[in-house]
């Protein structure tokens, strides 16, 4: 189903229909697009949860909630720009990809963060050390080359390693492949694949199954601490005209996720019944515990990164503040 999905999309964007007006939804349907990993809990939660169908009853609105899964930034901007959801679920770097190529255009924004969390850079490699040691010889598996907020992570460290020059230093050695097939290949080895800039609970799957495999780089060394690397955004023309909707999917997320900080075990019950997941129980709970994980919806230190991509050339229009690239909301406009 995803590759058929990503294939659909595909044959949109070959075709340049990159704007379906008759695509966009009405008031009371809500489609998501999201990923692989914990990272996505809090909308598995709110699904869980009915949360929000909840607060659209409180606004008078039946909501029609409809999760797709994609993978990589790249998938899911497309997705939004051809009308196929409403709400996109990625890397900060694919929020400000878009916000850029939609500027006085289809003015795509920010709607709220999905939380803190540490992304790891893992390798199986004992020979490897740092990203200094990596190879034409080696691959470092993330969602999305060059789009993927992992991507942009490793071009920002790779700037900060060899100079702005060189930030792209890396993507010539990097590929595309979602987190659950790169995460297999780490742990069992023998692949090309040698590294993998991933998510929770991934990483901590290859760490915990593979004892050759240690941690090259972490996101909050590169990003100066804690910060949201996964992020919710829409459409300007959305947000404008399903604002009952808009209201309710974040009254809804904002629930979820103080659900998740108050109910870990539940959250984590909730996670593995609604993905799947073979994921250790033990191991997840630890995750959603751990210190340098926070789940909320205002923003965290995400500017730092719109502005490195701007100072290389990824992306045209600079951000000069939070409210440049999120649509306005107390909760929201809060943050960094």
């Amino acid at each position: 189903m995803k590759r058929h999905i990503r294939a659909a999309i595909g044959v949109l964007v070959g075709t340049g229909l990159l704007i379906a007006g008759n695509a966009w939804a009405a008031e009371g349907k809500l489609r998501i697009a999201q990923q692989f990993g914990i990272v996505y809990l809090t909308l598995n939660v709110a699904q869980a949860q009915k949360l929000f169908e909840k607060h659209g009853k409180a606004v008078g609105v039946d909501i029609d909630v409809e999760l797709v899964q994609l993978s990589g930034g790249a998938a899911v901007n497309d997705a939004l720009l051809t009308g196929s959801v409403d709400i996109a679920g990625a890397g900060v770097g694919p929020l400000f990809t878009l916000w850029d190529r939609t500027k006085g255009r289809q003015n795509v924004k920010g709607v709220a963060s999905l939380g803190n969390f540490p992304y790891y850079l893992v390798t199986n490699n004992p020979n490897i050390k740092t990203i200094a040691d990596l190879t034409d010889k080696d691959r470092i598996a993330l969602p999305a080359v060059g789009v993927s907020v992992q991507s942009r992570i490793l071009q920002w460290a790779s700037a900060k390693q060899w100079g702005d020059a060189d930030y792209a230093r890396l993507d010539k050695i990097s590929v595309a492949l979602p987190h659950p097939e790169a995460t297999a290949a780490i742990i069992k080895g023998g692949t090309e694949i040698t590294a993998h800039f991933g998510n929770p609970p991934f990483q901590e799957q290859e760490l915990a199954e593979n004892p050759k495999a240690h941690i090259l780089l972490k996101s909050y060394d590169v990003q100066g601490g804690p910060a949201s690397s996964t992020v919710l955004y829409a459409t300007e023309k959305f947000v404008a005209e399903s604002p009952k909707t808009y209201r309710a999917f974040l009254d809804g997320l904002d629930e979820a996720a103080s659900f998740i900080r108050a109910n870990p075990e539940a959250a984590a019950d909730i996670y593995l019944k609604a993905t799947g997941a073979k994921t250790d129980r033990k191991q997840l709970l630890a995750i959603i515990q751990n210190p340098e994980v926070s789940f909320k919806i205002t923003p965290d230190n995400t500017l730092g990164l719109g502005q490195f991509m701007h100072r290389v050339g990824a992306i045209k229009h600079e951000p000069k503040s939070l409210s440049d690239y999120f649509f306005d909301d107390p909760r929201i406009s809060s943050g960094s």
